[in-house]
């Protein structure tokens, strides 16, 4: 199962490197390509791009795939928003990676900070200056036109073959379509049954968008640091029943589900069978009453909002209100 893209296809179930740590990630990456995954999702803001190429070049050099076979995808940082650094910050991913060229580029947030060159800090996350007794983030004036022609850049010069945005509201969307020579091609968000997102999933699609759901799963362990790790979608009665009645695991139904309602997922799992099985979504289907029962799951619930966690930052940014 894929999704067509302006350039290639994008698979539809993915490895979401999000929290996969430094001293396992290349071991890992190269473990979920051998179990069948071609497509990675990362981002500089993860801080374990070297290592997912490491894991790369392992599986391309033992045969188990081409790069052509993969769907590799990163993501443009808060920092690098103006556009006299949108090329760099690509080319720095692509360094990491060991890679010519990315199968998706997509801005990381809608939120443009203050720059941190890499020599000074890498990857410079949230807070401009760390060491500060004044520990906060720094906003820099950047238009969203100017980053998007930025990201148009990388797509003319073979840098990156598809490009998108992330964490973007219906607005946002509206803006950039209004000025984009190369449209966005993929939009990636938080959607799981406790968040559903009906309206933006359906109005990216009706632009001609591809949407990914990254935390799939509706499970909160990843958000532990703020107060979520019991929230578990899988444990819903509604998921068990029906993964009963299919003969398979409450995360496969979640994860069919969502490809179901036409997008991509990118589950993230260390664990071996869970890997397997996240990735076996095409031998069932959940029938018009299963996908009918999910919708009473929803919460409107969101795990990864800058307006709650940025209070952390000491900043207030939010970007869903």
């Amino acid at each position: 199962m894929s999704f067509a893209l302006p350039n290639g296809q994008m698979p539809a179930v993915g490895y979401g490197c999000w929290k996969v740590g430094k001293d396992n990630a290349a071991d890992l990456i190269e473990k979920v390509i051998r179990l069948g995954y071609r497509h990675i999702d990362g981002a500089c803001d993860y801080a374990n791009e070297k290592e997912v190429g490491q894991g790369i070049r392992r599986a391309i050099e033992a045969g188990v795939c081409k790069r052509e076979d993969l769907f590799v995808t990163s993501k443009l940082w808060n920092t690098f928003h103006a556009r006299e650094h949108v090329e760099a910050a690509c080319q720095k991913s692509l360094d990491d990676l060991g890679l010519d060229y990315l199968d998706l580029y997509l801005i990381h947030f809608p939120i443009s900070l203050k720059y941190v060159p890499f020599d000074v800090r890498y990857p410079p996350e949230w807070i401009h200056d760390p060491t500060s007794t004044d520990k906060k983030m720094v906003f820099a004036p950047v238009p969203v036109s100017a980053t998007w022609q930025g990201m148009e850049g990388l797509v003319e010069k073979g840098l990156a073959r598809n490009i998108g945005l992330s964490n973007w509201n219906a607005q946002g969307l509206r803006d950039i379509f209004s000025y984009a020579r190369i449209k966005p091609a993929v939009l990636q968000i938080e959607v799981h049954p406790y968040l559903q997102c009906e309206r933006l999933v359906s109005y990216a699609q009706s632009l001609g968008m591809v949407v990914t759901a990254f935390s799939p799963l509706g499970h909160g362990q990843s958000y532990a640091g703020l107060g979520y790790e019991n929230v578990v979608a899988i444990k819903e009665d509604v998921v068990i029943n029906i993964a009963t009645r299919l003969g398979v695991t409450p995360a496969q139904v979640v994860l069919r589900w969502g490809v179901q309602r036409g997008y991509s997922v990118i589950p993230k799992s260390e664990n071996e069978q869970r890997i397997k099985e996240n990735l076996s979504i095409e031998g069932f289907k959940l029938s018009d009453a299963d996908m009918e029962k999910m919708k009473s799951l929803e919460k409107n619930f969101r795990m990864n909002d800058p307006g709650h966690f940025c209070k952390f930052f000491n900043t207030p940014c939010p970007i869903w209100d």
